[in-house]
C-alpha cells in the first residue's frame, strides 16, 4: 500500500469550479477532497492544481515509423506539457491498427516505454470492417476513419457509404477526418502558403461534416469530428445537435493560435490538414469553444523527420502535413485563452475533462474522489520563450519557435507519484475499463 499523499493549493480546479482545497491520495487514486486548512501536506503555494490533461489525438507512429516519433519521445513530451494520458491514433504506424494482431504489435512496442498512460484507437478502412467487433473487444477506445486520402497508402479512406457500413458493424465511437475529396483542389508546387490554403477550402470541411452527420442521423451512431478548422462547419453541427444527433467536435491549438496571414513563405512547419485559416475564422472557433459548440482541444500531434517538411524547397504541396505540439499545447491555449478572458476552469474543461469523457476514460481528466491521481501544478503567470532545443519530441520542428507563452508546469503526479520527463517510464497501457 502506498503512503497517503496530500497536496494543498489555494487554486484547485475541481469539477464545480476553482477553490482552495486539500487533495488526499492513496494507491494511485484520489481518496478525499477537503478544505485547504483541514489537512496537512505538500503546500503548492501560488501554484494552481489541475487534473492532468488528456490528449486523445496523438500520432506516435510506432512501430514502423519510429524514426518519425515513438512512444519514448512522444510521451516524454506529453509529460513535459502537463499531459498525463494520451490516446494513440491508428496511423502512421506500420502496420496501422486495423487488426487485432496490429493492436498487439502496438501494445508490445509501447509496453515499458511510456512516460504517461496510453490508450489506443482502432482504424476503419475499406477492407477491415469485419474486423471492427474483434478490435473493439480487444480494447481499442473507438475507430478513426478518413473521408480523404490519409497521406499514407496503408490507411485508405472510406466514402460516406463505407462509413455507414462501418458504423453499422460495431457499436463504438467513430472519429472522422472530415474533408470532402470532391471539394479539394490540386495544390500547385509553391512556397506560398496562400496557394496551399486555397487548395483546401472551408467548403471541403463543411460538405464532409454534413455527410458524416447524415450517416450519423440515419444510423443513430456516435461520431466525433476531428480537428475542426473551418468555422463554417459549425452551422450544420449546431443544427444536428439540436436534432439529437450524437456528435462531438474537437479543434487544435494551431487553429486557435495561428493566423494564415502570418505564415511566412516557405515555412512548411505550419502545414497541416485541414489548414490553418484566417483570424476571423479563429475568432469564430474561440466563440464556439466558449458556448460549447466545440467540445475540446487536443493536439493532433503529427510529427515527421525534417526532410519530409521540404525545408530546402519550402514547397507546401510536397511537404508532410502535421504540427507537433504535445509539449506546448497547454501554454499555447492558456496564453490565448487568458487574453480572451477565459479562466483555468475553461482550460481544464477543454483539455482534460471533455476529452476524457468523449473517449470514455472515466478515471481521467478531473479532480474527484475515485479518479486517478494524475495531477499538474501550474504556474499560470510564468512566461517563457519557445526554444526548439528544449522540446522532447523526436524532431525539434515547431511553428512556435521564439513565441512568448504563459504557463509553466512546476510539478506532475501520475497515479499519485511525482514524475518528470527525466524519470524512467511509469505510464500504463489502457483499455476501456482496464489497465495493464
Amino acid at each position: 500500500m502506498d503512503d497517503e499523499l496530500v497536496l494543498r493549493s489555494r487554486r484547485v480546479l475541481l469539477p464545480d469550479g476553482e477553490r482552495p482545497a486539500a487533495v488526499s491520495i492513496r494507491d494511485g487514486r484520489i481518496t478525499a477532497i477537503a478544505g485547504y486548512h483541514d489537512l496537512t501536506g505538500l503546500d503548492l503555494g501560488p501554484l494552481a492544481l489541475l487534473p492532468g490533461l488528456v490528449d486523445t489525438h496523438v500520432h506516435v507512429n510506432e512501430p514502423g515509423r519510429t524514426e518519425w516519433e515513438g512512444y519514448e519521445t512522444a510521451t516524454r513530451a506529453a509529460l513535459a506539457g502537463g499531459i498525463t494520458t494520451i490516446v494513440d491514433m491508428p496511423l502512421n504506424s506500420v502496420p496501422p491498427t486495423v487488426t487485432v494482431p496490429a493492436l498487439r504489435q502496438k501494445r508490445a512496442a509501447a509496453r515499458g516505454r511510456c512516460h504517461v498512460d496510453v490508450g489506443f484507437w482502432g482504424g476503419a478502412v475499406p477492407d477491415n470492417l469485419a474486423e471492427l467487433p474483434a478490435l473493439a473487444a480487444a480494447g481499442v477506445f473507438g475507430f478513426k476513419a478518413f473521408l480523404v486520402d490519409s497521406g499514407v497508402p496503408e490507411f485508405p479512406p472510406l466514402d460516406p457509404a463505407g462509413l455507414g457500413r462501418a458504423l453499422a458493424a460495431v457499436d463504438a465511437l467513430f472519429l472522422v477526418h472530415a474533408e470532402d475529396p470532391a471539394e479539394l483542389r490540386a495544390a500547385p508546387p509553391s512556397s506560398r502558403y496562400r496557394d496551399f490554403l486555397d487548395s483546401r477550402p472551408p467548403s471541403a470541411e463543411r460538405r464532409a461534416v454534413e455527410a458524416v452527420l447524415a450517416v450519423a442521423r440515419r444510423t443513430g451512431a456516435r461520431v466525433h469530428i476531428l480537428h475542426l478548422s473551418a468555422a463554417d462547419a459549425l452551422v450544420p453541427l449546431r443544427a444536428a445537435r439540436r436534432d439529437g444527433v450524437r456528435v462531438t467536435v474537437e479543434t487544435c491549438p494551431h487553429y486557435l493560435v495561428l493566423d494564415a496571414a502570418e505564415v511566412p513563405d516557405g515555412a512548411t512547419e505550419f502545414k497541416c490538414c485541414p489548414p490553418i485559416r484566417g483570424s476571423a475564422n479563429r475568432d469564430a472557433l474561440w466563440a464556439a469553444l466558449a458556448d460549447g459548440g466545440i467540445d475540446c482541444v487536443v493536439s493532433d500531434h503529427s510529427p515527421c523527420p525534417p526532410t519530409l517538411k521540404q525545408f530546402g524547397s519550402g514547397d507546401f504541396a510536397a511537404a508532410w502535413g502535421g504540427v507537433a505540439s504535445l509539449q506546448l499545447g497547454l501554454p499555447l491555449v492558456w496564453t490565448e485563452a487568458r487574453r480572451r478572458g477565459h479562466g483555468l476552469a475553461d482550460l481544464v474543461r477543454w483539455m482534460a475533462r471533455r476529452p476524457a469523457e468523449i473517449a470514455g476514460l472515466s478515471g481521467k481528466g478531473r479532480i474527484a474522489v475515485g479518479a486517478d491521481a494524475d495531477l499538474v501544478a501550474l504556474d499560470p503567470d510564468a512566461e517563457f520563450t519557445v526554444d526548439p532545443e528544449r522540446l522532447f519530441h523526436r524532431h525539434p520542428v515547431t511553428p512556435y519557435a521564439g513565441r512568448r507563452l504563459t504557463g509553466r508546469i512546476r510539478g506532475t503526479w501520475l497515479g499519485g507519484r511525482p514524475v518528470s520527463p527525466k524519470d524512467p517510464p511509469r505510464g500504463r497501457l489502457l483499455s476501456p475499463g482496464v489497465t495493464a
